[in-house]
């Protein structure tokens, strides 16, 4: 219980280091998802990410720009926060099925953070009326984020071999 209270503490530590690209922000998010995946496993990850995310939704300041309340969760970067647990559900559903594809398990869980961020986005500015298509929403919600992404799962990925015998 309380890695998972730490690790929840390091998400909200990893969104305050943003910085400011058009809608959104790259945070180290991503790299705190995927460390907190890595170190803490699919089932005691997900809490953790349960519980950021639950801090949030009740008002502290933990997601990026130092926001927190029901505004941050339905806002354009919604999407992203709650596709970080779904994120969680994949990695852990992948790694019971495949083990020994850690890697494998965090880029699907990326993609599915990416699918419900770039969902959300849609789903927002549609139904504010604005005309958008498919490569507008690939072009804000994903691709100028694919390589800082890339690079924070690798670092979560090594940083996940060299530290897992310290926290088991």
């Amino acid at each position: 219980m309380a890695l998972c209270g730490l690790f929840a503490a390091l998400l909200a530590l990893c969104a305050w280091l943003s910085f400011p690209m058009g809608d959104a922000a790259v945070t180290l998010q991503t790299f705190g998802v995927f460390l907190c995946l890595g170190l803490l496993g699919g089932s005691r990850g997900t809490i953790a990410i349960f519980v950021y995310l639950l801090l949030g939704a009740v008002g502290l300041p933990v997601f990026s720009g130092f926001r927190g309340g029901l505004g941050a969760l339905l806002g354009v970067t919604g999407g992203y926060l709650t596709g970080f647990l779904v994120c969680a559900l994949v990695y852990w559903l992948l790694s019971v099925l495949l083990p020994s594809k850690q890697l494998l398990a965090m880029i699907a869980g990326l993609l599915t953070c990416y699918c419900f961020g770039s969902l959300w986005y849609y789903y927002i500015y549609i139904d504010s009326g604005t005309a958008v298509n498919l490569g507008l929403i690939l072009a804000k919600c994903v691709l100028p984020y694919l390589l800082p992404d890339a690079i924070k799962l690798s670092l979560a990925l090594i940083l996940t071999k060299k530290l897992r015998r310290f926290v088991y």
